[in-house]
């Protein structure tokens, strides 16, 4: 399998995410060295000495030889040394390096590709919340806390209702081809009576496709009605205006029953070892309540396709610097709707993540789109 991973700059240790540090050209001794004391450190947490790398991966290098090149890593910004007498960490550079090296990706691990499959072939799109469950279930294969975008307004709709709350007001409710339940409390010029609601609401149903495989979004929706406004007059003309008056008021009301933004898995991201440090738990926490920098850094993996990895400045989270954020998008009825994914320290696993929520973005996909998942099992993921 091999899932795109589009390359970036490299960001230079303590330099802002606008001075971008080009990756540096290193000897393969040096690379390999470097991809050791990366495994190493995901692995322990812990600083990485020569004799380590020197004894546990087979390097053929005497523990001398090895220093020398760490020296040269960290001239280079690839490795730092917190202490003088300690061995060498990553930094970001090195992170980077190491993870553009992943670009062609192993497999998914067998474990986490029938974990994925046994969960999802049990979720009914239109019933069960879809998008959040592999959220839930990423966070529990990851041991890191999952994060989801979810633009509801460009999915389609899958069951769609009005209920009259006053003589002006409505309540739309919204369930999406993911599972999703939106409520949006929505102001209306008129009021209307119930034989005028229920002609509103069958009319919008029909038209959205609601209930059937490729219905139409809300967003395609508005842009359908707004065709016939403009084109058709005829003894339907009110009608449509009214629909037409009613979408747009769904479209700019924010969701009752749905977040944008979801995240799962917070506990299990705490119990890892880099959280036994009080501040670096709450700095995390700033960065969950960060939402809107959180949806935005997700919607750039929706513009940019395929997997993406951020680390420490990379991802533009003003609350934590040690951070690292793999992400893909999904897709319902072949549009692109949000992205899903992993955060966590820049202490991630990236060999076993990365190929991990590609995976899963492409089942999620699956599942939106009606697909069997049977198929999945025998055939690589493109």
């Amino acid at each position: 399998m091999q899932i795109p991973v589009r390359p970036r700059r490299a960001i230079a240790p303590g330099s802002s995410p606008g001075r971008a540090r080009a990756v540096p050209d290193l000897t393969y001794r040096a690379r390999k060295i470097l991809y050791a004391l990366v495994t190493e450190y995901v692995a322990t947490g812990e600083p990485v000495g020569s004799r380590t790398l020197s004894k546990r991966y087979g390097l053929n290098l005497s523990a001398a030889t090895i220093r020398n090149e760490l020296t040269d890593l960290e001239d280079a910004g690839c490795v730092a040394q917190p202490h003088t007498s300690a061995g060498r960490v990553p930094t970001e550079l090195g992170f980077r390096v190491f993870i553009d090296a992943l670009a062609q990706m192993r497999d998914v691990s067998d474990r986490d590709r029938a974990a994925v499959l046994a969960r999802m072939k049990q979720l009914r799109p239109g019933v069960d919340d879809v998008v959040r469950e592999a959220a839930r279930m990423l966070a529990s294969l990851s041991g890191a806390a999952a994060v989801v975008s979810r633009r509801a307004d460009r999915e389609a709709i899958a069951h769609l209702r009005f209920m009259p709350l006053g003589e002006r007001r409505l309540l739309v409710v919204i369930v999406w081809q993911s599972g999703a339940v939106q409520n949006r409390v929505i102001e209306i010029a008129e009021a209307l009576h119930n034989d005028e609601l229920e002609r509103l609401h069958n009319y919008l149903r029909e038209l959205a496709g609601a209930g059937d495989e490729g219905g139409r979004s809300l967003a395609e929706l508005r842009t359908a009605l707004a065709e016939a406004v403009a084109k058709e007059r005829d003894a339907y003309d009110g009608l449509r205006r009214r629909a037409k008056e009613i979408v747009e008021a769904a479209l700019a009301t924010p969701s009752a029953g749905e977040d944008a933004l979801v995240i799962e898995g917070q506990g299990a991201l705490f119990d890892r070892r880099e959280f036994s440090d009080p501040e670096k738990i709450r700095r995390f926490l700033r960065t969950f309540e960060e939402r809107e920098r959180l949806l935005g850094l997700l919607d750039r993996t929706i513009a940019a396709g395929g997997v993406q990895v951020l680390v420490g400045s990379e991802a533009e989270l003003d609350a934590a610097d040690d951070v690292g954020v793999i992400s893909s998008t999904y897709r319902a009825n072949g549009v692109p709707t949000g992205s899903l994914g992993v955060i966590g320290p820049s202490r991630l696993d990236y060999a076993k993540l990365m190929p991990l929520v590609g995976f899963t973005a492409q089942v999620v996909s699956d599942v939106l789109d009606g697909h069997s998942l049977d198929e999945a099992e025998d055939e690589d993921v493109e």
